[in-house]
């Protein structure tokens, strides 16, 4: 088990979104669902034997996500990032993502139609916008943030001076 899990609040449609999310990742399933007890549903409103929470897993990590209520909305505050091998793989994730009423935000962020924000971005991107030439650095941000969608190859172009 691992030590810390990301926990995710939604309004009533807990279940709807993990079925997605599991849907657009490989090695993903959920693993368990709990069901709100009366005490539970007295309190939230919510009916008795309704979904409460479903522990999930997205390629192997995992999460729970809740059945909450509207109190509480997601934010770009937090974020998921999402490792991508080629550009073709970034695509997919971010056509998969940004369907059925997701958005393009800016910089590799996208929010998916639940509301959570996503970030699609290549798998060398923090060693690049860490690396210890500051013009690199600086040649390399100017490309993301003049991008949504980020593109591996003027990525490289940039890091590269060119």
């Amino acid at each position: 088990m691992q030590k810390i899990t990301a926990f995710l609040w939604f309004n009533n449609n807990a279940e709807q979104a993990v079925k997605f999310y599991t849907s657009v990742f490989k090695n993903s399933k959920i693993t368990q669902i709990s069901r709100r007890p009366a005490s539970v549903a007295k309190h939230t409103g919510q009916p008795r034997g309704s979904i409460l929470t479903i522990a999930f897993t997205l390629n192997g990590q995992e999460f729970i996500a809740m059945n909450g209520g509207p109190h509480v909305q997601f934010n770009q505050a937090i974020s998921l990032m999402v490792y991508c091998d080629t550009q073709a793989e970034l695509n997919r994730y971010w056509k998969k993502l940004t369907s059925g009423g997701g958005k393009a935000i800016v910089c590799g962020w996208l929010q998916d139609k639940y509301g959570l924000s996503w970030q699609i971005v290549p798998k060398d991107i923090i060693k690049l916008i860490s690396d210890k030439d500051p013009a690199k650095v600086d040649r390399v941000m100017q490309v993301v943030m003049a991008s949504v969608k980020l593109d591996f190859k003027k990525l490289q172009a940039a890091a590269k001076g060119k």
